[in-house]
């Protein structure tokens, strides 16, 4: 990880300088915050992934895997989702990411330079942060739950996910940054499981989990509030192209992955209530 601004071509440079292997994660996240700025969401999803494209271009990587996104499907219908059939975006974020792919492509016909994409689904795990107004939401109602806050539904929980988890999409990105096979190049795949959650389905399995680990939850209901303009109904990806190119094998289904960051986000959350109280015992002194 290298610090930068990738909306500065030359901070890009210094970060590609003596590198063989780029793996571009760096953007700006969410929907709903491109919705309510979508300049800076394009400064900063588009100018910077230019510039590392041209960085990454000068300095004659080995390799470039990018961060794609699954919004990308935008309003088309069908499920699962296939890597060849996209609709209108649905928010400017969308948008971002469907340039970032025709920068690629254009790269690739015009200065013959190989890339990947992985359009992510919905990833979570360990170290992601369950604080501010645009955490996932897995995260999010982790902290909720913990902290006895009202955990918020958009819509009527029926909206559906292919939430994938973090070392699924470790895997892809070791798997795209060294694939050999020239056939792999210049494509974009989908990072999934290949299967599908609710919104209520996934505040039950976080709601037991929880209760596993002795959390007095068993009244604990949700609240439902309105869809969320720019988001999808329904999300599930069909995962057999990074299958057949990458070799791709998803270890975590969602279960397994919440067992295995459910210790990380319960430490995490009850060491920071102890540092908040810690400041607001101070404060009281003060």
């Amino acid at each position: 990880m290298i610090e930068g601004d990738i909306r500065n071509l030359d901070d890009c440079r210094q970060a590609v300088k003596g590198v063989d292997y780029v793996l571009h994660q760096a953007a700006l996240g969410s929907v709903p915050r491109s919705i309510e700025d979508p300049i800076t969401t394009n400064e900063t999803n588009i100018n910077g992934f230019l510039n590392m494209l041209v960085a990454a271009r000068d300095e004659k990587v080995l390799s470039f895997t990018y961060a794609a996104s699954s919004s990308t499907y935008g309003d088309h219908p069908a499920l699962p989702k296939v890597e060849e059939n996209i609709g209108k975006p649905l928010s400017p974020y969308a948008v971002t990411k469907v340039v970032n792919e025709q920068y690629a492509d254009v790269f690739k016909k015009t200065y013959d330079f190989n890339s990947i994409g992985l359009r992510y689904f919905n990833i979570f795990g360990k170290r992601q942060d369950p604080n501010g107004a645009y955490a996932a939401v897995i995260p999010k109602w982790i902290s909720a739950m913990l902290k006895g806050e009202d955990v918020f539904i958009n819509g009527d929980g029926t909206t559906s996910r292919d939430f994938c988890y973090i070392d699924n999409a470790v895997q892809a990105n070791l798997l795209a940054a060294t694939a050999q096979n020239a056939e792999a190049q210049n494509q974009v795949y989908n990072v999934a499981v290949g299967d599908r959650t609710s919104l209520n389905e996934l505040f039950e399995a976080l709601r037991t989990a929880l209760m596993k680990r002795q959390f007095q939850l068993a009244n604990l209901k949700p609240s439902y509030r309105d869809f969320r303009a720019g988001d999808v109904l329904h999300s599930l990806a069909d995962i057999s192209k990074a299958r057949q190119y990458l070799g791709y094998q998803p270890r975590y289904k969602i279960g397994e992955g919440i067992k295995d960051a459910m210790g990380w986000y319960v430490d995490y959350l009850n060491a920071k209530k102890r540092i908040d109280s810690g400041h607001n015992e101070e404060n009281c002194k003060l």
